[in-house]
């Protein structure tokens, strides 16, 4: 019944080409199979049937091809409306990738280099300090930073900087006093506050996940004159036709816009508290803003698969997209996790056994607060997109489950071939 397999594959991706803006191919044709792919689908339908997740949508495409677009579940539990190819989604921190490309266009015109002091583009932190905690009373003091915090510390998370959000040292309790991220205020408002802070730790001694990538988004403004979603509309979105990626939803597009959810104490799902996303936000926020769809970053990641370019627009040079993804780790900084480092915005796995197996070396990722998930494998030409809008304790690891589903489907070893470029 192979050939059945086969022929469901195709009227299932007919919908799927237009919707990604990518070629459609039965899997076996990409050395997959459609038997086998359906264990992603199925998996997942499951995981909305136990009540686990309202809705998931996963893209997978392969040597350039969609082989894989499916939408499962509902977009808003309430109103019983369905979750589609096309649902709106909170990306979060998925949009510190995009921020990194921003923030590469520009290097590669000149405009900053990887070892440029910070400050050499942001004057205000000049003077930055390094706050030294002691640990029996808990005083902080501030004294001077061993070397100036670069760029390539910046945006690989090891400049000092930190969030507020998922931690407890008093740097900070000093970012959640002052409200870093407030989406009612300006960057510059942003840069100012920073400006008074200190570093949790030396520029360059450890990974620290931090509001980094919102700095980026301020450079990315200041170095090309224009504002961040200007830029991030004129350079990005609308050459690889993101049609539906900004930092807010339209009034015409909100029908498409899924309700994030959390579990109750009974684990079953309500809404989750969220930010309002029916108007452009003061600020644009280069590490969390974004909303977008599994179509527009299946073009994103698919634009850095190919070495930069897509559909005839070359964005990157192939050597600006293999020094983002060259990890950068500071030498105290074994790994993210086993096997994992970072490079320019991206976790990169660099031994695919320690990392959990499957991947291959190289692969690089990133993934959002609301559930959202991708990866890009250069060793078997592969890219998976998955959006979900859920988060709690306890929730599946969708992320790893659609490793497992996926790579099981590969019936064919990597090949060395060249790049795709639909």
């Amino acid at each position: 019944m192979r050939w059945l397999s086969i022929i469901l594959a195709e009227i299932l991706l007919v919908g799927a080409v237009e919707a990604a803006g990518l070629p459609n191919a039965p899997p076996e044709t990409v050395g997959m199979s459609s038997e086998r792919l359906e264990r992603l689908t199925s998996g997942m339908r499951m995981l909305v049937d136990q009540g686990r997740l309202p809705g998931v949508v996963v893209a997978v495409a392969k040597d350039g091809k969609v082989v894989h677009f499916e939408a499962a579940g509902k977009r808003d539990v309430e109103s019983g409306a369905p979750m589609q190819r096309d649902s709106i989604f909170r990306i979060y921190s998925m949009t510190k990738p995009i921020t990194a490309v921003a923030m590469l266009m520009l290097m590669e015109e000149g405009k900053w280099q990887l070892n440029d002091p910070v400050a050499r583009h942001i004057p205000e932190f000049a003077n930055l300090k390094v706050a030294v905690v002691d640990g029996n009373t808990g005083s902080v003091k501030e004294v001077a930073p061993d070397h100036p915090m670069t760029m390539r510390e910046l945006m690989t998370h090891s400049g000092g900087m930190t969030y507020g959000i998922f931690g407890s040292t008093a740097v900070d309790k000093m970012y959640t006093e002052v409200n870093v991220l407030d989406r009612a205020e300006p960057m510059q408002v942003m840069i100012d506050k920073l400006a008074k802070m200190p570093l949790l730790f030396q520029p360059g001694e450890r990974w620290h996940y931090s509001v980094a990538a919102d700095v980026e988004g301020y450079l990315v403004e200041k170095l090309s004159g224009m504002p961040l979603p200007v830029f991030l509309e004129q350079r990005i979105f609308k050459p690889l036709e993101m049609k539906d990626t900004a930092f807010y939803v339209p009034k015409e597009k909100l029908a498409r816009f899924s309700t994030f959810y959390t579990y109750d104490k009974d684990r079953k799902l309500v809404i989750h508290p969220s930010d309002d996303y029916t108007s452009a936000p003061a600020l644009s926020m280069g590490g969390s803003g974004l909303v977008s769809t599994a179509s527009d970053y299946l073009r994103f990641c698919q634009m850095l698969l190919n070495g930069g370019e897509f559909g005839g627009r070359r964005l990157l040079s192939p050597l600006t997209v293999e020094l983002m993804t060259k990890s950068m780790l500071p030498a105290a900084t074994k790994s993210l996790e086993p096997g994992v480092g970072f490079g320019l915005g991206v976790a990169i796995v660099e031994d695919p056994v320690a990392a959990g197996g499957y991947h291959g070396k190289g692969t690089y990722s990133w993934g959002g607060a609301a559930g959202t998930w991708f990866w890009i494998d250069p060793v078997y030409h592969l890219i998976v997109v998955g959006m979900i809008q859920h988060r709690g304790e306890g929730a599946p690891d969708t992320g790893g489950l659609s490793r497992s589903w996926v790579y099981q489907a590969i019936t064919r070893s990597a090949e060395p071939t060249t790049r795709q470029k639909p």
